[in-house]
This record gives C-alpha cells, sequence and structure tokens, in this order.
C-alpha cells in the first residue's frame, strides 16, 4: 500500500465521520481498498467509469445499510509508479465484503450484457459498435497495477458533529512493520501515548477522526499496522506535529527517551512510512 497509496492501504479510513444523528459503528469493522495506477491524461476518464459502474452500487448498498462510508482519495505527494488513486469502502464484516463484491460482478455483466447487444445492433445498422466498459477500463489504468487491501480498523475516534455536505477530507497515514509477536504490546503502546493527544484533537475540533488498523489479510508484508488522521484541510496538519511536540515536550528527557525507545522496539524502524491523501468523494449516510 505505501508503494502505491494505500488502505483502503487505506485503508483509509475515514468512514467513521458520520452524520451527527446516525448511531456509532461497531468497533473492529472492516476497510476494502482498491489502489489504482491510471494512465496520465485519463483522470476524467477514470472519474467517468467510477461514476458509471462503481458508484451506483456503492451508493445503493450504503441506502441499505450494507456500505458505512466510501471514497476515492488521490495522493498529495506524486512519484514515478505511485498510486494515483485510491477507492475504499467499511463494512461491518466479511458478509458485507462478500455483498459488495457480488453486487460490483453483478452490475459489470450487466453492463457487458447491454452493450452486446448495443454492438450487435449497430454491427446490423453498419455502425462502429461503442466501446466497451471494459475496453474502456483498459484504456484508463493499468489492471497488472491495481492492488486490492482488507483492513480492520482496531482503534478509532471521531467527531460526533454532523458531516457537512461536500466534505473533502485530508488524511495523513503512517505505516509501521511491527515485529512478531509485538502487536498486542505495540497497540498498549499506541494507545497509552498517542491516543490521548488525538483524543484532545478531536474534542477541540483540530481533526476530524483517528485510528489504528492492521492488514486483515497478510499480503506482501510492507506493513503490519497504520495509524491515520483525518482533517478537514492540510493546515491542520501543523496543529497536529504541535500537539505531540507539546505533549513529549512536558515530559522529562528520561521519559521522553523512553517512549522513543519502547517504539523503536516494537517496531522495524527503517520500513515505516507516511502518506498524505485529499478525497475527491466522500459518502457518508445523512449526505445529501
Amino acid at each position: 500500500m505505501r508503494k502505491r497509496i494505500l488502505v483502503p492501504l487505506t485503508i483509509l479510513l475515514f468512514c467513521y465521520v458520520v452524520a451527527g444523528q446516525q448511531a456509532q459503528p461497531q468497533p473492529q469493522s472492516l476497510t476494502f481498498y482498491y489502489d489504482y495506477r491510471v494512465n496520465p491524461g485519463k483522470e476524467e476518464d477514470f472519474m467517468t467509469l467510477v461514476k458509471t459502474v462503481g458508484q451506483p452500487v456503492r451508493d445503493k448498498l450504503m441506502a441499505e445499510g450494507v456500505i458505512m462510508a466510501w471514497g476515492i482519495e488521490v495522493p498529495v505527494l506524486r512519484y514515478p509508479g505511485g498510486t494515483t488513486h485510491l477507492i475504499w469502502f467499511s463494512v461491518e464484516n466479511w458478509a458485507g465484503v462478500e455483498k459488495v463484491l457480488n453486487a460490483m460482478e453483478a452490475q459489470l455483466a450487466k453492463l457487458a450484457e447491454d452493450e452486446a447487444k448495443a454492438a450487435a445492433d449497430a454491427t446490423r445498422n453498419r455502425q462502429k459498435p461503442a466501446m466497451t466498459t471494459a475496453q474502456r477500463a483498459r484504456e484508463v489504468f493499468d489492471a497488472s497495477k491495481t492492488r486490492d487491501w482488507l483492513i480492520r480498523d482496531l482503534v478509532f475516534g471521531y467527531t460526533s458533529a454532523a458531516s457537512p455536505a461536500g466534505l473533502l477530507p485530508t488524511t495523513r497515514y503512517n505505516f509501521v512493520k511491527v515485529k512478531p509477536g509485538k502487536g498486542a504490546e505495540y497497540r498498549r503502546t499506541w494507545e497509552k501515548y498517542n491516543k490521548p493527544v488525538l483524543d484532545k484533537l478531536l474534542a477541540d475540533g483540530t481533526i476530524l477522526a483517528y485510528g489504528l488498523s492492521a492488514e486483515e489479510v497478510k499480503t506482501e508484508g510492507e506493513f503490519t499496522h497504520f495509524s491515520w488522521t483525518a482533517t478537514s484541510n492540510l493546515a491542520a496538519a501543523d496543529k497536529v506535529v504541535a500537539a505531540f511536540a507539546a505533549d513529549r515536550g512536558r515530559r522529562s528527557e528520561e521519559e521522553r527517551a523512553a517512549i522513543g525507545d519502547l517504539f523503536t522496539s516494537l517496531i522495524e524502524p527503517d520500513k515505516s512510512r507516511a502518506l498524505v491523501t485529499r478525497s475527491i468523494i466522500f459518502r457518508v449516510p445523512g449526505q445529501k
């Protein structure tokens, strides 16, 4: 994920910024990510495909309560061979994942059936058949570079304020590779030293949501866990950095060193990476 965008990975991962009147979602939910590399100059065509193929399915399943939230993010920092677009959706469990995947397969099959009939009509009328969805997809993105991720949300916090229409969050992801057998200790350490700072930032409105997540299905082993913070704009990142600096600054030199040594002992530091994305589509229940 961090080689391209991720989660879902991204995740991630903004599914907990919900409308104020909505009931609190259950923890340990799943976020599924589609990691794409769109060909240069085909960004608009990619969004057309989204609106034709996936968006109707995800919006329908959200209305039915299967999907809790979904969106599309793009990286703020580009690099050669990196991911250009990330689509994610969040559900309560594996049954939800299955419903979404089955619905997408049915949508693609229906489009292919309709396009085959239209092509036959065009041929009979000696007209050139229109490009199919599959053909357009091959022109728009490199399918061999598409990457899927499934993420388990371990810890999260989110604002209870109503999610305004048109909200397009910015999200920062921090990826780490926790050493074998240290997952539980890493989570306890993260909750002890990082969660209180994030809770304060959430309370004062600096951030909209935060979380700690882990890859549900182990794949390449690039990372095991990642934390994320979501804000309404990039400027809020300065306040997040300042809050952590202030928290550590209030501690003694010995305590700061102990915290740093503890985190370092639980992860492989050279594997740590960060990613910042901006949402171009963000859907939660209750938005118009």
